[in-house]
């Protein structure tokens, strides 16, 4: 059955052969969560390789990398941790498959298998709370190097000083996200470029410096090394489960774009730097302390490739927490909130703001939600299953414009506007992971029985997914296996 949903843009031609109309980066972006037509849809998939690139060439990476060593991996253990973890960028690339098909963001497919009203509660926690937390904790990692960056201009680093540098560092994050869509795959092509010759830099100086044969002084052994080995995997892997809005950035895509391509383009962008620069960071813990890895690299990096390194991390979180800001602002949109995509921005940018200068002028903050952010693989990994699981068993068949119905007779109203199999799936599997899970403030009972192996990352997915496999209904509203006629070429 066809939808009767309006088209939000009535004047756009929506035939299949139109000619789409030029997309504009000066031009704030004008949609939101609603439906793209077929008329509007423009680019090729390769154009995702540089949106993931430009995310993952930064300083967290390095960090992540560093901290592998640190737990106490040998060199090529954390190399082999660091290439899993960052396996499942494959499956960001199979969520990101779901935009085309559907013309709309992640935060409105979700719908499918959370139903109206319980697609908000995902939103309000998912999509937009983890989301702000994110925006803080980047946002104080790229001010500290812009405080570096001040000092070394001459300027005082007071507190007066570190307000506007967080602010600042903020509204240039902001617009980008602001402007949206356009704005953002016109400059993360030339963002990649310049943060890969500048990691380029900095990756000739580690190499010279680095111990290729490192291996700690007291290896792990048995149990003590699967939990570093398995927490290590959990680390890496938290930076792609938190993009399950990669629908968000290829949902402007023709629905005739391959999915393989999507899929191949998006895992490729996430996986290839992040790969890479965690191998860097790896390389660094082997010659310099990386419990501070910002003064650290600086040792041994050339004098007057100190500005230049400190340019590219405020750069590389820059454009990671864009993407972040454009994600939660819509996921605010999708919450239920009444505001244009631009404002729903800005609030979100605010209350990350406010976090971030909290953070860093009156308490420990940040090192509290960067612990209590570990704990989040035991939610994300369920919801990335979910979300992927039902792309599988609905084949990538998705009504865009029935997502956009939230009145009851919505066919996503399911039961009161809840998807049972989504809301069970999701809950049970986080609550499994929670068991497994082991971190600084919380070790579940499982975890502490096998000696601290944190095993929340695997039970979490597999849980989730076969839980939602199981209880998803074969047919009903909603549930269709066919495309919709509208679909049909």
């Amino acid at each position: 059955m066809a939808s009767t949903i309006p088209d939000p843009h009535p004047d756009v031609d929506d035939r299949p052969g139109a000619p789409p109309p030029p997309e504009r980066a000066a031009r704030v972006e004008a949609h939101g969560i609603d439906h793209i037509p077929d008329g509007e849809r423009r680019g090729r998939p390769r154009e995702l390789f540089s949106v993931w690139a430009a995310a993952n060439v930064n300083y967290l990476s390095l960090v992540v990398g560093g901290a592998l060593v640190l737990m106490g991996l040998g060199l090529w253990q954390a190399l082999a941790v660091i290439v899993v973890g960052n396996a499942f960028w494959l499956l960001t690339g199979v969520l990101a498959v779901s935009g085309p098909a559907a013309g709309t963001p992640s935060e409105v497919i979700t719908r499918a298998m959370y139903g109206i009203r319980g697609n908000r509660v995902n939103n309000a926690v998912v999509g937009w709370l983890i989301s702000v937390c994110y925006f803080a904790l980047n946002l104080a990692a790229a001010a500290t190097a812009a405080f570096s960056l001040a000092g070394e201009a001459g300027l005082p680093v007071n507190t007066g000083v570190k307000i506007v540098v967080v602010v600042l560092v903020a509204a240039l994050t902001l617009t980008i996200s602001v402007y949206g869509h356009a704005l953002i795959m016109k400059l993360y092509l030339p963002i990649t470029l310049a943060l890969t010759v500048a990691f380029a830099g900095v990756a000739v100086a580690v190499v010279r410096h680095a111990d290729f044969s490192y291996t700690p002084e007291q290896p792990l052994t048995g149990t003590g090394l699967w939990a570093a080995v398995l927490g290590g995997i959990a680390l890496v892997a938290s930076g792609p489960l938190s993009y399950t809005t990669s629908a968000d950035f290829s949902r402007y895509l023709p629905r005739t774009t391959s999915a393989r391509a999507i899929v191949g383009w998006t895992a490729l962008g996430g996986f290839l730097p992040g790969t890479l620069v965690c191998a860097l960071g790896a390389f660094a813990a082997t010659a310099v302390d990386m419990t501070d890895p910002q003064s650290a690299l600086r040792g041994i990096l050339p004098g007057w490739f100190d500005p230049v390194f400190l340019l590219a991390l405020i750069l590389g979180t820059v454009a990671i927490n864009a993407l972040t800001a454009y994600s939660a602002g819509l996921a605010l949109q999708a919450v239920g909130v009444r505001i244009r995509r631009s404002l729903s921005v800005l609030v979100d940018g605010t209350v990350s703001v406010a976090l971030t200068l909290y953070a860093l002028l009156v308490s420990n903050f940040l090192d509290t939600v960067n612990n209590v952010l570990q704990l989040t693989v035991a939610l994300l990994g369920p919801s990335m299953a979910v979300y992927a699981t039902d792309i599988l068993l609905r084949r990538n068949r998705y009504d865009g414009r029935a997502l956009m119905d939230e009145t009851p007779g919505s066919p996503f109203w399911y039961s009161g506007g809840v998807n049972r199999a989504g809301a069970v799936a999701v809950l049970a599997g986080t609550a499994v992971a929670s068991l497994c899970v082991d971190t600084l403030y919380y070790t579940g009972p499982i975890a502490s029985a096998l000696g601290g192996v944190d095993l929340a990352l695997p039970v979490g997915l597999v849980v989730a997914s076969v839980l939602y496999a199981a209880l998803l209904p074969r047919t009903g509203p909603g549930l269709r296996l066919d495309p919709p006629p509208a679909d049909r070429r």
